[in-house]
């Protein structure tokens, strides 16, 4: 039997009904990762279902059919058919059909009466054509994704249809916070540049270096607290080697890549979730599709796609019991080049045309600067350090030595008088909603600003940003475990 729908699910499934309704017939759905798309999914096919409808369900690889079919018999979905070679549950008079890009290709598609495509960033020509094609225009095409980002994808999809941030997910307990330690920057000097990352010949060689595999290692075993670990190498020689430097520290760690069979990943995964695996690695794997209880992220493989990175720590933002937060171990200094995953958002779908203007609209302003009392990374222009109380005097900047992890927090600019004004009508819009005294909100704004907010007092309330919402979730965390110590302690 389905879950009862999540408030943002129920208000995604309203705004798709809306965006039909008025006429739209390839709408996106942005969801991002933890919002759970699954549900969704099984909401829309049941929807469908209800009013007689025949519905196509298409996934971007073979090894996805089996898990999007058991995911809708665990939501009481069960008159489902599979399009794909000589598949045991094929049935072309079933009213659910599931079937993979790869298929389809090679096939005549039957009619239907609505087609889903899932992770619909991941573009196929044969989609294009498919969905252009005269026959299919009156056919709602809905996309899902939790990074609909891809070039020219609005030429083809005609709405975005959003309704929360992944910041937004973490504030209200959906999906967990996250700590960002990052390490001094990695020498990509001579690393090329192709179709917009980076070319992964020279990462590979680059990345692949023995002081470079060593520092993942020492700092996983220095940091990553023994936690359940997903290893995100450059290539398959990066990250075999990464797995081979594990096991020899003794840390018992299984590797996956696009050529592991289905039935060995099932092990590996029962292995990861039994314990009887701490890590695993993998390149070109984990990012969609995977589930699991992961509470550490090791990136080592630097990228200059949002898509890939957002998809990539994704994988240890989903909640799970007894797990207070996600632990990321950036070696790849990706989060000092994009900011964190919650600094990250288009409002738009691209269409080829307002690709740069986008992109650098979605790059920080400026980057989190090390503290150099503690090594915690503030944000930028924060003079006193939220970590430690830290007030520097103005200085050059500080270099990072080789391999020393800094954490980060979010990006927020506050130097000027309005933006302070700014930031404490932000506070005192959440302490009102908390029903927290005006007291709370001076003494954030101290911590945060290194001054009491005696000039603000009449500060208009402001809705608070996915920044300063992430910054309090941060604090109030670190209270709760400095507390839980503190206990620890006088009980000793």
């Amino acid at each position: 039997m389905s879950r009862v729908l999540r408030p943002h699910q129920v208000r995604i499934i309203e705004r798709l009904r809306e965006s039909l309704s008025t006429g739209h017939r390839r709408p996106m759905l942005q969801a991002p990762t933890g919002f759970g798309k699954t549900v969704v999914a099984a909401a829309i096919v049941q929807g469908a279902l209800s009013k007689g409808k025949r519905v196509l369900f298409v996934v971007p690889a073979l090894s996805l059919i089996d898990q999007t079919v058991r995911s809708f018999w665990a939501e009481g979905i069960r008159d489902v058919g599979v399009i794909q070679g000589n598949h045991p549950m094929t049935d072309s008079t079933r009213p659910i059909q599931v079937a993979s890009i790869q298929t389809l290709q090679r096939r005549a598609i039957p009619r239907f009466d609505i087609v889903v495509i899932d992770e619909a960033h991941r573009w196929f020509e044969m989609l294009g054509v498919w969905m252009q094609a005269e026959e299919w225009a009156t056919v709602p095409f809905v996309g899902l994704s939790a990074t609909p980002w891809t070039r020219g994808l609005g030429k083809f999809y005609d709405d975005l249809v959003q309704v929360t941030t992944t910041a937004e997910l973490i504030e209200v307990g959906y999906l967990s916070p996250f700590r960002v330690y990052a390490p001094s920057h990695p020498d990509l000097t001579g690393v090329r540049t192709v179709a917009g990352d980076y070319h992964e010949g020279d990462l590979g060689k680059a990345m692949n270096k023995p002081a470079l595999v060593a520092d993942v290692v020492e700092t996983w075993l220095r940091r990553g607290e023994n936690r359940p670990t997903f290893i995100f190498g450059v290539d398959r020689a990066h990250a075999k080697n990464l797995q081979a430097q594990f096991e020899a520290a003794g840390v018992p760690t299984g590797y996956i890549d696009a050529y592991t069979k289905p039935d060995e990943r099932e092990v590996l995964f029962r292995r990861f979730t039994a314990g009887e695996l701490r890590a695993i690695a993998s390149v070109g794997c984990l990012t969609t599709g995977v589930d699991l209880d992961v509470r550490c992220i090791v990136l080592a493989r630097p990228t200059k796609s949002e898509m890939l990175f957002v998809q990539i720590i994704g994988r240890g933002l989903r909640t799970a019991e007894g797990k207070s937060d996600c632990l990321i171990l950036d070696h790849s200094d990706t989060h000092l080049r994009l900011g964190l995953v919650t600094d990250i958002h288009h409002d738009a779908l691209d269409d080829g045309r307002q690709r740069q203007k986008q992109e650098a609209k979605a790059r920080p302003e400026a980057l989190p600067k090390k503290c150099s009392s503690c090594a915690f990374l503030k944000p930028p222009k924060v003079a006193k350090c939220p970590a430690c109380g830290f007030k520097a005097e103005k200085q050059s900047d500080i270099q990072c030595d080789d391999g020393e992890l800094v954490e980060m927090t979010p990006k927020r600019s506050q130097a000027s008088t309005t933006e302070k004004e700014l930031l404490f009508g932000q506070l005192k819009h959440f302490a009102r909603r908390r029903n927290y005294s005006e007291g709370w909100a001076a003494h954030k704004f101290r911590e945060l600003t290194g001054v009491w907010p005696d000039r603000y007092h009449n500060a208009p309330l402001v809705e608070p940003t996915p920044f300063i919402l992430s910054w309090i979730k941060s604090r109030q965390i670190a209270y709760i475990k400095a507390k839980g110590s503190t206990h620890a302690h006088a009980a000793q």
